[in-house]
């Protein structure tokens, strides 16, 4: 996971993208509003992921096109701020700045862009009725959140999305438009469900399914709420209970659900407890441990990694012949 966050506002001029980060800073509406804020740094220990986070701001009137450019490619997520009373500012999203943020960014892969309708306090209706088709169009959109400087509405949650954004991105995990987990997403999680099915079966009995929590989360499922998982996956994927157990089909509409419901952040902490980078690849702490050998002494395996081999042979031991 990243150890710090960089979040750009950009967006057409008196959209508002001053007056968003200095009512955040300074918890009231500003009565003069410079043509551009200074960075702001935000601690880790006051933001909700415990990472520092940088905000920027743009100002046509004293940057560059080039400057802004640069601005893209070193933003880890790009804010596109628009006024939900303005049709010619949420045109503008579409037809000038997703656009520019692809283009400037790096080729291999995309910026993700959070949708922020500023200045909700003047309008009569939202404006999402005219965003949707848009987020739709572009799948580097991970969201859209409708807000007011002025009365403060949405703020902090406008940078916590943004935040979220970088730490659990949507794009290596999930296909919006397929409406399903990217493959290398199915590979990370077959790999855990098949860690943690300890007897092998292809199952993921109670006690199974606790020991997982417990790794991942730290703390137990309940026997209530290991039964509302399980009847939440037998009412929308049957194939995912077998035996009053998990399935490696139920654990992936599991995951898949947390994806749809906003909880990426479920899923990427399963997947970095099982060793995952950002890129859903192993890292090499997971891959290569530094075992602290003391001089003059060796290592060897104990009872319980014998144990481990025998059973990874006994299970792939086809014609049993030992």
């Amino acid at each position: 996971m990243r150890r710090d966050v960089r979040i750009l506002l950009v967006g057409e001029p008196k959209v508002g993208k001053t007056s968003l980060i200095m009512s955040l800073v300074s918890e009231e509406f500003p009565e003069e509003v410079p043509a551009r804020a200074e960075e702001i740094t935000i601690p880790a220990d006051v933001t909700p992921e415990c990472v520092p986070t940088h905000i920027i701001d743009y100002s046509a009137s004293e940057q560059t096109d080039e400057e802004l450019q640069e601005e893209i490619k070193r933003a880890n997520v790009v804010c596109v701020v628009y006024d939900v009373n303005s049709e010619s500012t949420i045109e503008k999203i579409k037809s000038k700045w997703i656009p520019l943020v692809n283009s400037s960014a790096n080729q291999w892969s995309k910026i993700p862009v959070i949708l922020v309708g500023n200045k909700s306090d003047l309008q009569g209706a939202s404006s999402m009725e005219s965003i949707l088709p848009i987020m739709n169009q572009f799948t580097e959109i991970e969201t859209c959140v409708e807000c007011s400087a002025k009365n403060l509405k949405n703020i902090s949650e406008l940078f916590f999305y943004a935040q979220k954004a970088v730490l659990h991105p949507t794009a290596p995990l999930y296909c919006p438009d397929k409406k399903e987990l990217t493959p290398a997403c199915i590979q990370a999680l077959t790999r855990i469900f098949n860690i943690s099915d300890q007897d092998y079966d292809g199952i993921l009995n109670d006690t199974e399914m606790n020991f997982f929590q417990q790794h991942c989360f730290r703390n137990p499922l309940s026997p209530e709420a290991l039964e509302d998982v399980k009847s939440v996956v037998w009412k929308n994927a049957p194939n995912g209970i077998k035996d009053d157990g998990l399935t490696l089909s139920g654990f992936l509409f599991l995951n898949m659900l947390f994806i749809q419901r906003g909880r990426h952040e479920t899923t990427w902490t399963v997947l970095r407890k099982f060793g995952c980078d950002d890129n859903l690849e192993l890292i090499d702490d997971y891959l290569y441990p530094d075992l602290q050998v003391p001089h003059n002494c060796t290592t060897e395996l104990n009872h319980y990694g014998y144990q481990f081999l025998q059973r990874i042979f006994e299970k792939y031991d086809v014609d049993k012949d030992g």
